[in-house]
């Protein structure tokens, strides 16, 4: 595979992903998303993710979007738009050239574009990332197992690193990079919002009373009763696996807070469609039960192989899914998905 510089996905994934780097040249040559002036254009919305990033002496800083104002970049200053690919088909089809690692991982395609010497400053992400250099170069420093890692990149290297490697970039000249991020959603993160959600499902609820109250002798001390109330409720607190999945499900799928959808009204028959799934859709399934966008359903065994597809490859003959017709409309009207001429 062309991408990891010949490696087999299954072989990429077992030496190097979240152990080691990999720089591949020439991995993808050619890619141009858009320029300057484009992504200029989408850090002025409300609905885009964006900041800009300069050096001012030894020091980084950072102004976050959306810009009121035309974005003119100085030298070592930086602008980045992250989830290009909601707004852009070809920068979605660039993050779905990494669908070997599976969607629920998949996060955004973030361009950045750097004046000379920008960069954003040695850091550490918490995600597995890569790094498509587009038109320009620029340099890259990645500290390993105690040594600095040294790369000049052109349009077309692409590097990955996994989690938790400080690193550098800096751009030789005017240039673009593409940054394929993947989400990892940390324990404490998933632990909020799993109450969230048992929350909206109807916890348990209890009101502590004290009827035989005594006087405080000790007015600043929780009374011991109200530790053991508080004990007593947690354990009541259940749930089952597939309360579990359904709850992954659902978070995962879920747009962030930004994403709006557009409904659709002009439509075309299912029958002579390609049925195509919006940039900003995430489709994922465990067995016959579908999250799409932070919602779920449970799906006839029968209809649930054409929606699996649909999920794993984002298009499908509109043929295939006549049985879910009236679920694929209403998914187009929401704007979930679009019906293009069946080719």
């Amino acid at each position: 595979m062309k991408l990891l510089g010949g490696l087999a996905p299954r072989t990429f994934l077992q030496r190097h992903w979240q152990k080691r780097p990999l720089l591949v040249r020439g991995a993808l040559p050619g890619v141009d998303l858009l320029d300057h002036r484009a992504l200029a254009a989408l850090a002025r919305r409300d609905d885009v993710e964006s900041r800009i990033v300069k050096r001012v002496g030894a020091k980084w800083v950072t102004a976050h979007g959306p810009f009121s104002r035309e974005v003119t970049l100085r030298r070592r200053s930086t602008l980045l738009v992250s989830g290009v690919n909601l707004h852009l088909a070809d920068a979605d089809a660039l993050l779905r050239r990494f669908s070997f690692v599976p969607q629920a991982r998949l996060d955004d395609l973030m361009v950045s574009y750097a004046t000379a010497g920008g960069g954003v400053g040695p850091h550490v992400d918490s995600y597995d990332v890569f790094l498509l250099q587009g038109p320009g170069s620029r340099t890259w420093r990645v500290w390993f197992e105690g040594k600095i890692l040294k790369y000049i990149v052109q349009p077309g290297d692409l590097l990955y690193l996994p989690p938790g490697l400080k690193h550098d970039g800096v751009a030789l000249e005017p240039c673009y990079t593409y940054s394929i991020g993947f989400r990892t959603p940390r324990g404490a993160e998933l632990g909020a919002a799993f109450l969230d959600w048992l929350h909206e499902r109807g916890l348990p609820d209890a009101r502590y009373r004290d009827p035989g109250l005594s006087p405080a002798r000790h007015a600043g001390r929780i009374p011991a009763g109200m530790t053991l109330f508080a004990q007593n409720f947690l354990r009541r607190i259940r749930w089952s696996a597939k309360e579990a999945g359904m709850f992954l499900g659902e978070y995962l799928s879920a747009p962030k807070p930004h994403v709006v959808f557009h409904p659709t009204k002009a439509s075309r028959p299912l029958a002579r469609s390609r049925v195509v799934l919006d940039p900003k859709t995430q489709l994922l399934y465990s067995g016959n039960r579908f999250f799409i966008n932070g919602e779920s359903l449970l799906v006839a065994s029968r209809s649930a192989k054409p929606l699996r597809n649909l999920a794993d490859k984002r298009s499908g003959p509109g043929t295939a899914l006549r049985a879910l017709a009236a679920l694929i409309a209403q998914w187009h009207r929401a704007g979930y998905l679009h019906l293009e001429k069946a080719k």
